[in-house]
């Protein structure tokens, strides 16, 4: 009974890390618990992923599909209060260009956006309009497992991140703003868990088929080792801007994957 208790604390101190859904005083809150947190990450991507399917389903029924996307779209920013929007931002302002290390992190903490990042915020944001556009096309089914699959992944894809990189951002500047730093390998197996036992249901129920239930972890599964890549290149490890960058790749990966012919 404590080990469940305690896997609910750390489920809701995910949940109000990731979006802007208030925690329930009983849970409380200790700084150990954000890291092991991270165990739960898809877990609250697809609660947004299923608020993010209601929505569209909803509107697709008043309006056209471009419409519903974009209500689906406001409804889960909204949510989470553009968390992974502005670290995607924040990245490719500091990544976009050829500036050195020291140089990209100072870019990460400031506040202004730049034109790398305007252009990935308009990219990345209309491509999944578009793709969830396309799907109110489909059966119900599919419009809530690619909903609820990506955003799951997207998440399980920044906890990937984290398990195969160092972190490389400013220690007393994550003290100040809260950020998970450092996961075991509880923590990701049980990420990694959640993402393949979402894929695994949605093939079972039969909302899409199990070829593409392949692709879509392959595809998701490609957006953070290539990041490893570029980000130990670049930064020797991965920062909070970063995860938020991971998470926007995955997920629209996911969608990409869902939605092809």
């Amino acid at each position: 009974m404590e080990a469940l208790l305690r896997e609910l604390r750390l489920g809701f101190v995910a949940l109000q890390f990731l979006t802007r859904v208030p925690s329930p005083r009983w849970v409380g809150f200790e700084p150990e618990w954000l890291n092991a947190s991270a165990r739960h990450f898809p877990l609250v991507g697809a609660l947004v992923g299923a608020v993010g399917a209601a929505v569209l389903l909803s509107a697709s029924m008043l309006w056209p599909p471009v419409v519903a996307a974009l209500l689906a779209l406001a409804a889960t920013v909204s949510i989470t209060g553009a968390f992974h929007e502005d670290g995607l931002a924040d990245t490719l302002d500091a990544l976009g260009g050829t500036v050195p290390r020291e140089r990209a992190l100072a870019i990460m903490k400031d506040s202004r956006i730049g034109s790398y990042g305007a252009v990935a915020l308009i990219v990345v944001l209309g491509t999944r309009v578009a793709l969830m556009a396309s799907l109110c096309a489909g059966p119900w089914p599919l419009v809530v497992a690619a909903m609820v699959l990506s955003h799951a992944l997207g998440r399980a894809g920044a906890v990937t991140l984290m398990a195969l990189l160092p972190y490389a951002g400013d220690a007393e500047h994550a003290k100040a703003k809260p950020l998970a730093t450092a996961i075991g390998p509880v923590e990701w197996t049980t990420a990694l868990a959640w993402g393949f036992g979402l894929v695994a249901v949605g093939a079972g129920v039969g909302a899409f088929s199990p070829g593409r239930a392949l692709a879509v972890l392959v595809l998701a599964a490609s957006v953070p080792l290539l990041m490893r890549h570029w980000l130990r290149r670049r930064l020797g490890g991965y920062t909070g801007d970063t995860l938020g960058a991971a998470e926007q790749f995955t997920e629209v990966a996911a969608l990409l994957a869902l939605c092809a012919v």
